[in-house]
């Protein structure tokens, strides 16, 4: 349902809360395109909508009474199930509210410092006073899968969402590469210092965990080493099916040796493919419409994704160290702009710069990791890493103005819409 429908049709209700709408239209508009939160709170703020719009549908269904003792009797017993109907409207609301509060609570720790995600956990505090809404009782269902994700479509992602919502889907991408470095799904992009197992994705539907091994002794310089990527099992889409990448070996096949899994109705929902045996694998996840790339280039491993929004955000808050969601932990994050290697000689940096410019003539963030794996790797090879990330972005994102992110901006990236959060905001209570 479009907001601007949505919103019509609670405005149309006799809800014993119709003064509260000012918060599903600030909702709606947090919801909005152009205002991304990155810590989900629009997931909480697109489920407690979901929620209560089917919420007194049934309020305008109600007759006029009759006449005589027969008539009064039916509008006595219409008036009770009205009352009824009302209080049952009101429950449903409570619940739903106490579900939006549990949801906020899970994303305390990601959302502390998000304008969005204070003023719902303010706006819901409000709400359960108004409405005098015990704390403590059952809360709102999960929503029903609409029916036609159990049809044909099922086990295609794309279908199945146009189907439903009525527009494709909304695609994010991350890529780890070289020293590593990461682009995370919010366009950060950071430099790690990570050695060992680390997950990059961990939510419902798949986890993905790279390996970082040092390059060189008496430096921090590392490198992906293995990926290994994880698909849960999904119904009747697929089984649990595994692949696995090292260095020098970046099979075309998942681990049992199939090249794919999960047919039905003549699609595959898993496939696997190359343009290059060993140095490279494209695996595509039809049934959650996800697309991942994995590339050997010098030394080192690499991996882009690009997914659905809904896919990479369903996770719970026990799985909270995802490099593409959050990026390093700020302990673990090194300056691109300042290489490993302590005082490289003038000339071999210059010689890295003018490396990478010719290949990268952007200077953004490809061209900086680029030259910073240069000189931390002393190996001219390392420069193919910056060069295949930026192929797979090109292909994986739509949206060219966030293509080449800049060093410094990509870390402000979140602040960007913080004055149209506090207007809305200030909006809001406007309205009370």
């Amino acid at each position: 349902m479009e907001p601007q429908a949505a919103i019509t049709k609670l405005n149309n209700r006799a809800l014993p809360w119709k003064h509260c709408i000012h918060l599903t239209l600030l909702l709606v508009h947090l919801s909005s395109p152009g205002v991304k939160a990155t810590c989900r709170i629009l997931r909480c703020n697109s489920d407690f909508v979901a929620a209560t719009l089917d919420l007194g549908s049934s309020s305008s269904s109600s007759g006029g009474g009759g006449g005589g003792a027969e008539g009064g009797a039916e509008g006595g017993a219409e008036g009770g199930a009205a009352a009824l109907s009302r209080e049952a409207m009101n429950a449903g609301y409570c619940s739903a509210l106490r579900s939006y509060a549990m949801c906020t609570r899970r994303m305390a720790r990601a959302c502390r410092g998000d304008l969005a995600y204070h003023s719902a956990v303010q706006g819901i505090e409000d709400l359960l006073i108004q409405h005098s809404c015990p704390r403590a009782g059952p809360t709102a269902q999960p929503r029903p899968l609409p029916q036609g994700t159990l049809s044909g479509d099922a086990c295609l992602y794309e279908r199945s969402f146009f189907s439903r919502e009525r527009r494709m889907p909304e695609y994010l991408h991350c890529s780890v590469f070289g020293d590593p470095h990461v682009r995370t799904f919010n366009h950060d992009f950071q430099t790690c210092a990570v050695q060992g197992a680390w997950p990059l994705v961990d939510n419902e539907y798949l986890y993905i965990q790279a390996t970082s091994s040092p390059t060189r002794e008496g430096t921090q310089a590392t490198a992906l080493t293995k990926i290994t990527i994880i698909f849960k099992n999904m119904r009747q889409c697929i089984d649990q099916q595994l692949y696995q990448a090292e260095l020098d070996n970046v099979p075309a096949a998942f681990a049992d040796g199939s090249v794919w899994s999960g047919e039905r109705r003549g699609h595959h929902s898993l496939t696997v493919r190359t343009q290059s045996p060993g140095q490279h694998a494209e695996i595509r996840a039809a049934h959650i419409g996800t697309l991942l790339v994995v590339r050997q280039s010098g030394r080192s491993l690499g991996l882009s994704v690009r997914s659905p929004r809904g896919i990479m955000e369903a996770f719970g808050p026990e799985q909270d160290l995802q490099l593409c969601v959050w990026g390093c932990p700020p302990s673990q994050r090194l300056n691109t702009l300042r290489p490993l290697s302590p005082d490289p000689p003038p000339p071999f940096a210059l010689s890295a710069q003018t490396h990478c410019a010719a290949l990268l003539p952007d200077r953004d963030i490809y061209y900086h990791a680029c030259v910073f794996d240069l000189i931390s790797s002393g190996d001219l090879n390392s420069s193919m890493a910056a060069i295949n990330a930026l192929q797979d972005a090109m292909s994986m994102i739509s949206d060219v103005q966030t293509l080449h992110l800049l060093p410094v901006a990509s870390s402000l990236q979140h602040h960007a819409h913080l004055d149209l959060l506090l207007l809305l905001l200030l909006l809001g209570l406007s309205l009370r």
